[in-house]
């Protein structure tokens, strides 16, 4: 009798919604598989070990909707769906709440007060509240994450926690030539060893071929129908996936996108362009996320001559980085910054902007993209 997991998929490739694609296929069997021993860790009690599953390939293979359905159905009460820069901005608050906090006020969020490292008191913590923890996109980038992440999974692996998590990359490459790396390496071994290690890599990237079908620059934005488009590709590309906050650190300050899903971005020109934002921090966007949906790009004067350089910033990191470009604007490229000081090479963002909105930049450019 087919699960419910593979009834949910069944149901998606039924409606149209899905296509039939092997390699998600195969990853079906290994999230069923997951299922029964779950339950069977339930049947015999206790905490014994349970090997978890790390799924790993190029983007838009549908990895992340697999685990949703994964997720909805899951033979586990206690569990926590979340993305894991989420996940790992949390564990930081909770090391820094630690660390500053007096005996009661540990006492009030972890239960216990005792001790200088921080560590075991934040695993007891999670384990409490999650015996199985899914997460997308796992990647690691930041020094910080990388020094605990070790001894945070080894405590969270001993108290019976179960890892389930999609990332773009094999295990043995998370990290890699980032700075002390050595002191990393336990935490690869630790995935190798608690987790099935199944790589999703069908020939299709079902994202770029929604992308590759639909228009990319919408304008004029006050055109209710261009909007109502925008969106609706936005949530298309979205699926069941919830929308949340990512908090980038970046030179010691935090840069918070409210709305985003797994390798997407939503922000508005304000966001990203009105603030006091650089190149480290555009550069920071553009390793983060594979897709970028920019709302609200307006026609900009000479008065706004610091926007249209941040502008320019933005585009230049976005088109390094290879990053896929949805636009809600007020006009065409041509149109949004005709004179003021920089317009003249404003003119090379321009050409950047039309050579992003083509079908070429987002099928083939997709492709050359390194995995994050």
């Amino acid at each position: 009798m087919p699960s419910a997991l593979r009834k949910a998929y069944a149901e998606r490739l039924d409606s149209g919604r899905l296509k039939h694609d092997p390699a998600q296929t195969a990853a079906l069997d290994h999230l069923e598989a997951l299922e029964t021993r779950l339950r069977r860790r339930d049947l015999f009690g206790g905490r014994p070990k349970v090997r978890g599953l790390y799924l790993w390939g190029p983007p838009g293979r549908g990895k992340s909707m697999l685990m949703d359905l994964f997720y909805a159905g899951a033979p586990e009460p206690r569990r926590r769906r979340a993305h894991f820069h989420a996940f790992m901005a949390r564990i930081h608050d909770l090391i820094r709440q630690w660390r500053e906090g007096d005996a009661a006020a540990r006492r009030r969020v972890f239960g216990q007060h005792r001790g200088d490292d921080p560590i075991g008191p934040v695993a007891d913590l999670i384990a409490r509240e999650a015996r199985l923890l899914c997460f997308d996109e796992l990647q690691v980038t930041d020094i910080a994450d990388a020094m605990i992440l070790g001894r945070l999974f080894e405590a969270l692996f001993d108290q019976g926690v179960v890892l389930a998590v999609t990332s773009n990359r094999e295990p043995g490459d998370l990290y890699r030539d980032g700075i002390n790396r050595q002191l990393f390496l336990p935490f690869i071994d630790l995935i190798r060893d608690r987790c099935e290690v199944v790589e999703v890599a069908g020939p299709q990237d079902w994202r770029v071929g929604r992308l590759g079908s639909s228009r990319v620059w919408y304008a004029p934005a006050d055109d209710m129908g261009r909007r109502q488009a925008f969106d609706h590709l936005w949530q298309d590309l979205r699926g069941d996936e919830p929308e949340e906050p990512a908090v980038l650190r970046v030179d010691g300050r935090q840069v918070v996108i409210d709305r985003t899903v797994g390798g997407m971005a939503r922000a508005s020109f304000e966001a990203l362009c009105a603030r006091p934002l650089g190149p480290h921090d555009y550069l920071a966007l553009a390793e983060r996320f594979h897709t970028l949906f920019l709302e609200d790009l307006p026609l900009l004067d000479e008065g706004r001559h610091s926007e249209a350089r941040r502008l320019v910033t933005l585009i230049d990191a976005l088109y390094e980085g290879k990053v896929r470009l949805v636009t809600l604007a007020a006009a065409l490229p041509e149109a949004l910054y005709p004179r003021g000081i920089g317009a003249f090479e404003f003119e090379r963002t321009v050409s950047r902007l039309n050579e992003m909105s083509s079908r070429a930049w987002i099928e083939q450019r997709s492709g050359e993209r390194p995995p994050v």
